[in-house]
């Protein structure tokens, strides 16, 4: 109730405050202090009901039913803090907190540079106000109470002292299929417990704790940054429909570009958190996957660096009374930013995206569902229709002329190369909302020669002037930069086996990016050095490239089955798996791998547990960290071996394999993995994932589909036979990346003996090469980005 009406107060504060604010746009007086009381006000509800939420987590108040859902007391505290934003209703009150504390820095920034703040604050308020109904009593919001409607709740989360009371056993509920006993939790046991002097939150003494997939350190930091990026996005949109309210432009693009700069640095680096947790997380040994959920934070970071860049030119440009040059597309791309930012939240969390991505909410309701459309579509309305309503007199201060070797021109062209790879982005990652799908390789291969594009002219523009540069000290100007491009790219092409044109061209471009900004950085390291930001950037994003084509052309991956106590060579190095042992009091279990050089000795340990959350087989990779490579090893399953004699043959398949088992040919072809599999086995439901196996035998083909049914966390596997063949295939497990494990014998009556089975640990290494790059570009970048918003901060001021 408390939290309840802290944000109805916010709620209505908001709108007071936009009002205020409007009036004092229109020229009213004493309406200026008003709107700042209540801009306040609503900042402090908002600050109040995020505290009272973390106190009902922190306190395991389980009558909430958003801590239920999410939380439980086996967490340590920062991750028990982090259960604040794991769901959908909890992420948009977090989004909520950081813009309203963005808004009071804003009001700080606005109130003291000439007449900024009315419309500024007008626009920035609104967005907090939609985002306040997002969380509002009439929706989905984290102060809902549990039995508010009917929840069945797992006897092991109550206090087993009460379940023999009479009253309560009118609501035990069995499920004689999953052998699970469950309560009713509703208003009617609500009433019942408070007659009898019962307490809801001594009744439910344990929550459903946390996904496993997010019990992770990252968890903690890296939604938070996201989230801070995502409301500093507001800001530059506020800026640009002030302008267009006010018809004004002069200053707009210098009061703007501190907060763009900023908050597309920060976004980026919580992207690139994201793909850290990803590769250190979830064993498939990569950092970008072209989830839809992934590129729809991506895209709104791209449109802000091409921002960023024309809008350079713009403040370059402007004269008195003038818009400058390409303030039209600085107008457009400032609100596209933070409308790409509310399709990315429309794709996350309306569910649409829910057999599309793993990380999509799903089942918000129609109610969120239609206010998310709302949303979005209220700020298009108002951003595109401000820009039609002031196209003509946009139009007025057009008037350039063209030279093609100006540094105008040059990052006009990166900002196009930019826009495109957004659009690319866009329409693959829309796809699913139509019913379709795109390939990997649709991303790859289309992006690629725009990635090449933008590290050459990421170079090239710097050796450029404003309005003209004469060719000649082009030359004269690049020779060291140009000299060691061609060095280096043939030291990597012959060291590093890049034999593949593009990826060659790729490789020149990154490093003609990385040395022309070293060499220029140089220069100026020693006077002006906050105007070493841009450079620096521009520097990690070539080290990120050369990371990206390392990792991205030359990862070499093998599963391999290791027998406890042999050695196994893979890539040069011995691997033995040497045992395993329980950890964090027996929940888990880490299996120790000895990797061997020749000269040096290292350990790793993966892990693999059973998650109580969903009853399902986790995998925890570990990655042995060298300087110019990872060693990273992924379990596959662990087979515990047996001194009895066993039938059959066992094997690991990766999707594609073929093994021959006497006359047959057997081909793992694909899985049968229905759509709607994934969210039951998030969410522990029933599901079945089939595997496709192909039979060639005496010129006959059969399919065959072994499978593993889980009910209720119960796995229970199918095998399948073919008879003509007289084979018999049992499934023993598989990973939905591509691999399985599956046993091979003859029918019944005709078995094959074979010797005792090994302790045997399946995993997946691989060899990254130089992917320290990709990390080291990344920071260094939003360190540029950081002391170019302190640069721009500064002369916002002047």
């Amino acid at each position: 109730m408390i939290g309840n009406i802290l944000i109805t107060l916010a709620l209505l504060a908001s709108v007071f405050t936009v009002v205020m604010y409007y009036l004092t746009s229109k020229g009213y007086e004493n309406t200026l202090k008003p709107a700042r009381i209540g801009y306040h006000s609503m900042a402090i509800l908002v600050i109040a009901a995020s505290a009272f939420l973390l106190h009902a987590i922190l306190t395991h108040q389980y009558q909430f039913k958003y801590v239920f859902n999410y939380s439980n007391g086996d967490l340590p505290t920062g991750l028990l803090m982090s259960t604040f934003y794991a769901g959908q209703e909890g992420s948009f009150m977090l989004w909520l907190l950081f813009t309203a504390i963005v808004g009071l820095v804003l009001l700080e920034y606005t109130s003291k540079r000439k007449n900024l703040e009315p419309q500024v604050m007008m626009v920035f308020t609104l967005a907090a106000s939609f985002l306040l109904l997002m969380v509002s009593p009439i929706l989905k919001n984290p102060f809902t109470f549990i039995w508010t409607e009917p929840t069945f709740v797992d006897i092991k989360n109550l206090n087993q002292a009460f379940l023999s009371l009479p009253f309560v056993r009118n609501f035990i509920f069995e499920d004689p299929g999953g052998g699970q006993t469950f309560v009713k939790v509703g208003p009617e046991l609500y009433s019942a417990l408070t007659a009898n002097g019962i307490e809801i939150s001594n009744f439910i003494v344990k929550g459903k704790g946390l996904n496993p997939l997010l019990q992770n350190f990252w968890m903690q930091i890296h939604p938070p940054i996201l989230f801070v990026g995502f409301a500093m996005s507001t800001v530059p949109f506020a800026f640009a429909f002030s302008a267009l309210m006010k018809n004004y432009y002069n200053d707009w693009v210098k009061q703007s570009l501190p907060w763009i700069v900023a908050a597309t640095g920060i976004l980026g680096l919580a992207i690139m958190l994201g793909g850290y947790w990803a590769y250190g997380v979830l064993g498939w040994g990569g950092y970008w996957a072209w989830d839809p959920v992934e590129n729809s934070s991506l895209v709104p970071w791209i449109i802000g660096v091409a921002a960023i860049h024309t809008m350079l030119v713009q403040k370059r440009t402007q004269e008195k009374e003038g818009l400058g040059r390409f303030g039209k597309t600085n107008l457009i791309l400032s609100i596209m930013m933070y409308l790409l930012v509310l399709y990315s939240t429309f794709l996350t969390r309306s569910g649409i995206l829910g057999d599309s991505s793993v990380h999509s909410f799903v089942d918000p309701g129609m109610t969120v569902y239609l206010l998310l459309v709302i949303f979005v579509g209220s700020f298009a309305l108002l951003g595109f229709g401000a820009i039609a309503y002031r196209w003509k007199d946009l139009n007025k201060f057009f008037n350039f002329e063209e030279n093609l070797l100006s540094r105008e021109l040059a990052l006009f062209t990166g900002s196009v190369a930019l826009i495109a790879s957004a659009i690319i982005i866009l329409v693959g990652t829309s796809a699913p909302i139509f019913g379709q799908s795109v390939e990997l390789r649709f991303y790859n291969e289309l992006n690629l020669p725009i990635g090449i594009i933008i590290g050459l002219l990421n170079g090239f523009s710097l050796l450029l002037k404003w309005k003209a540069t004469d060719g000649k000290s082009i030359f004269e100007n690049s020779k060291f930069s140009i000299a060691a491009t061609l060095i280096s790219t043939l030291l990597i092409v012959f060291l590093g086996g890049v034999y593949e044109p593009v990826m060659i061209i790729f490789t020149l471009s990154s490093a003609f990016a990385l040395f022309v900004n070293l060499e220029i950085a140089y220069k100026i390291i020693r006077g002006r050095k906050l105007f070493l930001g841009s450079y620096i950037a521009h520097v990690g994003i070539a080290l990120f490239m050369l990371g990206v084509i390392a990792t991205g052309g030359f990862t070499q991956e093998q599963q391999v089955d290791l027998a406890k106590g042999e050695s196994t060579e893979v890539f040069g190095y011995q691997l033995t798996f040497t045992g395993y042992e329980p950890i964090e009091n027996g929940k888990k279990y880490k299996f120790n791998v000895d990797i061997n050089d020749g000269g040096s000795s290292y350990n790793v340990a993966p892990v693999m547990f059973v998650s109580d959350f969903n009853n399902s087989l986790m995998r925890e990779p570990d990655i042995l960290t060298k300087l110019t490579k990872d060693i990273y090893v992924s379990p596959v399953s662990y087979s515990e071996g047996s001194n009895e004699h066993n039938h059959g043959a066992q094997v690991t398949l990766i999707m594609g394999d073929t093994y021959d088992y006497k006359d047959a040919k057997i081909t793992f072809k694909e899985f049968n993995f229905p759509q709607d599999a994934m969210n039951s086995m998030m969410g522990g439901g029933e599901f079945s994932i089939g595997t496709i196996l192909s039979v060639e035998y005496q010129g006959e083909s059969y399919l065959i589909e072994p499978k593993m049914v889980s009910i209720n966390g119960q796995k229970n596997y199918v095998p399948a036979e073919v008879k003509e063949a007289n084979l018999h295939v049992e499934l023993l497990n598989l990973d939905a990346s591509g691999k399985v494990i599956v046993v091979f014998s003859e029918l019944e009556g005709n078995n094959m003996v074979t010797a005792p089975t090994k302790e045997i640990l399946s995993i997946e290494a691989s060899i990254k090469p130089f992917i320290n790059l990709v990390w080291l570009g990344v920071l260094v970048m939003f360190i540029g980005f950081l002391m170019s918003a302190l640069r721009r901060t500064k002369e916002s001021r002047e």
